[in-house]
């Protein structure tokens, strides 16, 4: 959601800095930075401004050795980057690899990025990320149960993850010592503190 021009450009004129992954919806985008990265992969990016660091798991998840690589390269001169880009200075691509007893994966994910070329803050900023994506997931499952939801119709489905995130963020500010999962039932107990959640709204 975060890929567009309009929210970049706002960020970026206002002093603020970006790091957005690209997603298939980019087209474009998406598929010159893709395609222009296997193409350096080959020759491990000789002649561009490019930093790297490598991340492996020391011990094993759910049966699974995890390793990330992270690279982050200036963007070239002469790469075809449309004008509406508004402040951007740098790719970045991540390459998972996932080994367990019998299965290998590979994955690569690609960003844009207004920072200049640093790996450290560029990786910073993508774990911190996965680390808010993560905790929302885990939220989401706990308290509405997410994963075992079965809503088949598209628009249907996105406007009741719309409202499970919105709540959740409700139910997160109040200062009580509930759980999310027990504030959303107190909701349907008792009509008290279901408005002191909605009065949250207004603060």
């Amino acid at each position: 959601m975060g890929a567009q021009v309009g929210i970049v450009k706002a960020i970026t004129e206002r002093g603020g800095d970006v790091v957005v992954c690209l997603k298939g919806n980019q087209g474009n985008l998406h598929k010159a930075v893709s395609e222009f990265v296997e193409k350096q992969l080959d020759n491990n990016f000789e002649g561009l401004v490019h930093e790297t660091l490598h991340e492996s798991s020391n011990k094993k998840r759910h049966g699974r050795l995890e390793s990330r690589t992270y690279i982050q390269f200036e963007i070239p001169k002469d790469f075809p980057l449309e004008q509406k880009w508004f402040g951007l200075k740098s790719f970045g691509v991540v390459v998972r690899e996932t080994n367990s007893a019998d299965k290998h994966t590979v994955e690569q994910s690609f960003y844009i990025s207004s920072l200049p070329v640093g790996i450290a803050q560029f990786s910073k900023s993508i774990r911190s990320h996965w680390g808010i994506e993560n905790t929302c997931h885990w939220s989401l499952d706990v308290t509405w149960r997410e994963d075992s939801l079965r809503t088949m119709e598209r628009r249907m489905a996105e406007n009741l993850a719309w409202i499970r995130r919105f709540s959740l963020s409700l139910l997160k500010q109040m200062s009580d010592k509930h759980s999310g999962a027990t504030r959303r039932r107190m909701c349907g107990w008792s009509e008290e503190y279901l408005t002191q959640v909605l009065i949250k709204l207004g603060t």
